[in-house]
């Protein structure tokens, strides 16, 4: 008698197959996004900065939510894309958008790996110091280096129309949609990452790193690759932002950029990728917001927020909307 039963492997191949089927409910967030250009065309400028934040959190998402590498520095890579797209143009006369970004985002992964391939030999604290470190030294670096970066005045930068014809106009429309493409290219990129067997790894190494390593997985060389992609992903969200704002300056490889993008994958739900969606653009539009009301207060109602968060809800507010949605499925009593 042929025993007709699934293999392991071919039942966990059927199984990622299965996670990585597209939901109708991951259609919501960009149907916002396209809603909210129609409903706020005047608010573009503040959309385009949340998309690029979202693209930012991200790609923290994927080192942090998937693999366990906690960090203090993400902001490194960042300000290393954002500084390599705009010294390209002001330096280079290099001002074509697109390749400009690529090269950012080349630049920030070029960093990413090897830093990565150093810092990722440690974990715990001496890991969470070490990535802080690291964005501290480039930012000291760019500060020394005030004949190609600006230093502390910052680098002010030229970028071509995009395609020869969509400049950066006042209201920022054009480049919303050009962030938001970026963003949902580099979304897909994430999402096949997460639903494959690399990506599954990546948990594994996340849940037990010893059993990883005793049933003889490459750990090392995964929390590299995936380190590397994450830094090329945030060097491309620098990019962005250099090119949207046309200006660089030292902020972008700060402490409290590397706090604020941590802050907004807390709040939105680690491990998740559209955590990222929610906790940026929820503490994007409460920033600007709170500092209308208050300039000097501000950060007292995020914090509030995070705190609620943590102790309620500590798979961040994308759970929270879980849990809201469960409760409209259920049918009455």
């Amino acid at each position: 008698m042929t025993d007709t039963s699934a293999s392991p492997y071919q039942s966990a191949h059927d199984f990622l197959r299965r996670r990585e089927r597209w939901r109708p409910i991951e259609a919501l967030p960009w149907l916002i996004a396209v809603g909210a250009f129609l409903v706020l065309p005047d608010y573009m400028a503040l959309g385009t900065q949340i998309v690029i934040a979202i693209l930012f959190a991200l790609s923290l998402d994927l080192i942090l939510g998937y693999a366990g590498i906690i960090t203090l520095g993400h902001a490194a890579y960042f300000g290393a894309g954002a500084y390599a797209t705009g010294m390209l143009s002001a330096h280079a006369g290099w001002s074509e958008p697109i390749s400009g970004l690529l090269f950012g985002g080349l630049v920030g992964g070029a960093i990413g790996f090897v830093s990565g391939w150093v810092l990722l030999r440690y974990h715990g604290l001496t890991l969470l110091m070490l990535t802080l470190a690291t964005a501290i030294l480039l930012q000291e670096a760019a500060n020394a280096a005030e004949v190609w970066t600006g230093g502390f005045d910052g680098l002010s930068i030229t970028i071509s129309p995009l395609f020869g014809v969509f400049e950066n106009d006042l209201w920022g429309h054009n480049y919303y949609w050009y962030c938001l493409a970026v963003l949902f290219i580099c979304f897909l990129v994430s999402r096949r990452i997460a639903h494959s067997s690399f990506g599954r790894g990546l948990v594994g190494i996340h849940e037990n790193r010893q059993r990883m390593t005793a049933i003889g997985a490459p750990v090392h060389m995964r929390l590299v690759t995936i380190y590397t992609i994450s830094a090329a992903m945030a060097g491309i969200a620098g990019g962005l932002f250099a090119q949207s704002n046309a200006y660089v300056t030292l902020d972008v490889l700060s402490f409290a950029r590397s706090g604020t993008v941590l802050i907004m994958l807390v709040l939105g739900g680690t491990g998740r990728l559209y955590g990222a969606f929610v906790g940026a653009t929820v503490f994007m539009i409460l920033e600007d917001e709170l500092a209308k009301l208050s300039p000097e207060f501000w950060e007292f109602g995020v914090g509030l927020l995070l705190v609620v968060v943590v102790l309620f809800f500590k798979g961040g507010l994308i759970v929270a909307f879980e849990r809201l949605t469960s409760l409209f499925r259920k049918s009455p009593t």
